[in-house]
């Protein structure tokens, strides 16, 4: 695969996990109906909801600029493996945050293949 076509699949990638969760970085600092009665499902209050959405929007805006990329990599990692974590915790299915996981990670490696190569060189 050409270096071009990495590089257009990349930021197809990132465009996506920027869409869905700016969406959801968005509708938690805005406290929707929808984020607030999931915030009241999980025992947390709307200021802490909004407060993970910032977080979420910061780190979300890390991973998009490529100077910060792998720094927005790892917060986001973080990030979605405490909602795992929570949703876990509260008997929810956990697909949706481990798919954005998933989508992240393979997105990080295409764009910094610096990353993939320390990640994965003692398995391939």
């Amino acid at each position: 695969m050409s270096s071009k076509t990495k590089h257009n699949i990349g930021l197809v990638l990132t465009g996506i996990i920027v869409l869905m969760l700016v969406a959801s970085a968005t509708d938690k600092i805005r406290s929707s109906e929808h984020a607030l009665e999931m915030s009241r499902s999980f025992g947390i209050t709307a200021g802490v909801y909004q407060l993970l959405g910032i977080i979420e929007l910061l780190s979300v805006l890390l991973f998009a600029i490529p100077r910060t990329g792998v720094l927005g990599t790892l917060l986001l990692a973080s990030y979605l493996g405490g909602a795992m974590a929570t949703h876990l915790q509260h008997q929810q299915s956990i697909l949706f945050p481990m798919g954005i996981e998933v989508l992240v990670w393979i997105t990080a490696t295409v764009r910094f293949p610096e990353l993939g190569t320390r990640l994965f060189r003692s398995v391939l």
